[in-house]
């Protein structure tokens, strides 16, 4: 497969220097696959997007949109790409059918062509029957929605989605999901931007990790989480049944458990999830333990982070000050 998005030794600093948002920098995205970066506030999520959009220009290195150089040829870059930002980047006064319309022309569309499209979005994104609202009785989901639907205006062959959920409660967040699934489908190359490892999880078949900067992991859900120990068994019992139910939880997950005496807590690492539990579980009832709470703990992104850095998220990420302007 040929390189559809590539970052080689991204610099970027802000502050005359002072702020190193990208610190060489580097990465690569496959054509038709989705690259998740993964990272806290800080790590250079943001501002990789921007550079590769062509919103910023990087201090050195270089980088490039199915084979087009985006300092030399911004322009070229622009008409084959989707951005969609933190922060739904809409009209509040206008109607959603006015937004997409309005996004068609910046597009360079005719208006009968923006208005075909507009339909086409708004069917597609469920939100026909809010298309003559305002956008300021939309809610957060919806005008999420509406924001990824502006960005696909021109059917774009690269789609970069800047945390994409932000905000969005847990049902939104899963009608995200769905939509940006049915466009990796149709052959869309995205490179999408996270806080969230389960998001990683679902949707990207690439994960890199970021700090201050740097890339520093790349790999599959599964290779990152096992890095920091895969899933784990944690559980809460009496005092009194702290002795017996760790000897089970070892002798179960093979592993030694982890005891935090003042939380009669027991914590286990284990490799075949569900089935360890059940089992857990089980031997507990028949020896008649009977814990007061009980869960199967998949790695946060703190888990992740801490493993890999030592530290976890500090600062907010460096930009330089929000100017007014299009979608371009």
């Amino acid at each position: 497969m040929s390189k559809s998005i590539l970052a080689e030794n991204l610099v970027k600093t802000y502050r005359d220097g002072q702020v190193k948002a990208l610190d060489g920098l580097t990465l690569d995205v496959e054509e038709g696959t989705v690259l998740s970066i993964l990272g806290p506030n800080g790590a250079g999520k943001t501002t990789t997007v921007r550079v590769l959009a062509t919103l910023l220009t990087p201090d050195s290195g270089h980088a490039s949109v199915a084979g087009i150089d985006v300092v030399k040829n911004p322009k070229k870059v622009r008409e084959i790409i989707g951005l969609s930002g933190q922060y739904a980047a809409v009209d509040e006064t206008l109607t959603g059918w006015d937004n997409l319309v309005m996004f068609g022309r910046l597009y360079h569309l005719s208006a009968a062509a923006a208005k075909v499209r507009a339909t086409e979005l708004l069917e597609q994104f469920g939100l026909t029957d809010a298309a003559k609202r305002p956008i300021k009785t939309y809610s957060g989901g919806m005008r999420r929605r509406l924001d990824l639907a502006a960005a696909l205006i021109v059917r774009p062959k690269v789609l970069f989605l800047d945390e994409p959920t932000t905000g969005l409660d847990p049902r939104g967040r899963l009608d995200m999901w769905a939509v940006i699934e049915g466009l990796v489908k149709d052959g869309v190359t995205l490179l999408l931007t996270t806080q969230y490892l389960e998001e990683a999880d679902q949707l990207a078949d690439d994960i890199v990790v970021v700090d201050r900067g740097k890339v520093i992991a790349r790999g599959s859900s599964d290779a990152l989480k096992q890095q920091v120990g895969g899933e784990r068994i944690e559980l809460v019992v009496a005092e009194a049944d702290i002795s017996g139910a760790r000897e089970i939880m070892e002798r179960v997950t093979k592993s030694s458990a982890h005891l935090d005496a003042g939380l009669r807590k027991l914590s286990a690492p284990v490799n075949n999830g569900s089935a360890a539990l059940m089992d857990v579980i089980r031997e507990f009832d028949a020896k008649g333990i009977h814990p007061l709470d009980i869960a199967m703990k998949r790695p946060s992104l703190d888990d992740v982070f801490l493993s890999l850095t030592g530290h976890v998220a500090e600062v907010e990420e460096e930009t330089p000050s929000k100017k007014k302007g299009g979608r371009k």
